[in-house]
């Protein structure tokens, strides 16, 4: 696949050298010619000098051929710029923006350009190991009214089948992480002591599931 990534930081220049190792192609976009000096001297990929919403720029880049545009450059308004023009005049679908806002990266979530929120994102890894019950989601969809999130199982449940806790709880077990190994789910996979389970369900309905699976399940 050919990407192209707006912003030659060290988010950027260390993903551009993690997708060639990968057997991609990349081209790197900064307007900042001395920014390519994070690039490693063995680099295949393509500099280009310039701001990442110039149409001229993307098409050096080759953005007309991309697979995917990426951009973490410093700038908020930049970034999710350059992230339409990628998408609506170029046609790109996969686009990924790097918001440091927070508020604006939900508003544009809700439409429909995925971002990456430096602050939430950090949070969130925060809020997961200090408050396991509750804590932010793993995932949002764009429309920000599905999550995956980690939840937490009361000991009473080790030893149900997790097709009769999803029944119970009316939810939808997406995977289970069972000695830092991720599991699917089968008919017969029963619930262990340490497993982390991970439910994909409507964002609104995540306090009800979180109360049920963290109390006893309830006799009939």
């Amino acid at each position: 696949m050919h990407i192209v990534i707006m912003g030659c930081g060290r988010v950027g220049s260390t993903l551009a050298h993690i997708l060639e190792d990968s057997g991609h192609s990349v081209a790197i976009i900064d307007r900042d010619p001395q920014a390519f000096r994070r690039l490693r001297a063995g680099f295949r990929g393509r500099r280009v000098t310039g701001v990442g919403f110039d149409r001229d720029v993307l098409t050096e880049a080759g953005v007309e051929s991309a697979t995917a545009f990426v951009a973490v450059s410093s700038g908020d308004n930049s970034n999710i710029i350059s992230a339409r023009v990628a998408r609506e005049t170029f046609g790109v679908d996969n686009v990924v923006a790097r918001i440091y806002d927070p508020r604006r990266a939900e508003v544009y979530q809700r439409l429909g350009i995925p971002t990456v929120a430096t602050v939430r994102w950090t949070a969130d890894q925060i809020m997961r190991r200090i408050l396991p019950e509750g804590a932010e989601p793993l995932w949002r969809d764009p429309t920000g009214t599905v999550v995956l999130a980690e939840v937490t199982v009361h000991s009473s449940w080790i030893g149900t089948r997790v097709t009769e806790l999803e029944g119970l709880a009316k939810t939808r077990v997406a995977f289970i992480n069972r000695m830092g190994e991720a599991l699917t789910v089968a008919d017969d996979t029963v619930v262990q002591e340490g497993d982390v389970l991970h439910v994909i369900a409507a964002e609104n309905d995540m306090d009800r599931i979180n109360k049920v699976l963290a109390a006893a399940p309830e006799e009939d």
